[in-house]
């Protein structure tokens, strides 16, 4: 049960910010949740690796060069802040994983913030999709009604034409 009057210790948008798409997966870096953790990344990684059985590739990986490459470009940054391994990913499992490894009431209270926000971009998702499904739906329907109307009109042409070339009718009786 959600706590209405529980003060979230950081901004939804600051944490929606450090959600990246990489991989075709929605990921957090291991420098972005170390800041809202409270921990040095050092740290992070280093609990991380005490516990690497708890870490899959589905749920954890390493950036490639390229990658990292892409990701300091899209933020039109010079370098990130000195860092001298390449940065780990963590995917929504991975995330929910980290909660039973960092144990502060901070990174705790954070954990469970970022994982309602995973929630409710998912169900964004979701909605768009629908939403998407609906207007092809609607699309379908007019293109079928664009070819009712264009029928119904070359029938009116064909009214029309018959009224203005009438053909003579033989006339019956005096």
């Amino acid at each position: 049960m959600k706590v209405e009057n529980e003060k979230s210790l950081v901004p939804d948008k600051r944490i929606m910010d450090k959600i990246f798409l990489v991989r075709d997966q929605k990921v957090m870096l291991d420098r972005d949740l170390a800041i809202l953790y409270g921990v040095t990344t050092g740290n992070l990684n280093k609990s991380v690796k005490r516990n690497i059985k708890r870490f899959p590739d589905d749920f954890m990986f390493q950036l490639n060069e390229e990658e990292f490459k892409i990701l300091i470009f899209q933020f039109g940054i010079a370098s990130w802040g000195g860092t001298r391994n390449l940065p780990f990913a963590f995917t929504e499992q991975g995330v929910a994983m980290l909660s039973g490894i960092l144990n502060s009431d901070r990174a705790i209270r954070v954990n469970v913030q970022i994982m309602r926000i995973f929630t409710r971009i998912r169900q964004i998702f979701t909605d768009t999709l629908s939403l998407k499904l609906e207007i092809e739906e609607i699309k379908k329907k007019l293109k079928n009604q664009d070819k009712n109307i264009e029928l119904v009109f070359s029938y009116l042409d064909e009214l029309i034409s018959r009224q203005d070339n009438p053909t003579p009718r033989k006339r019956i009786g005096y």
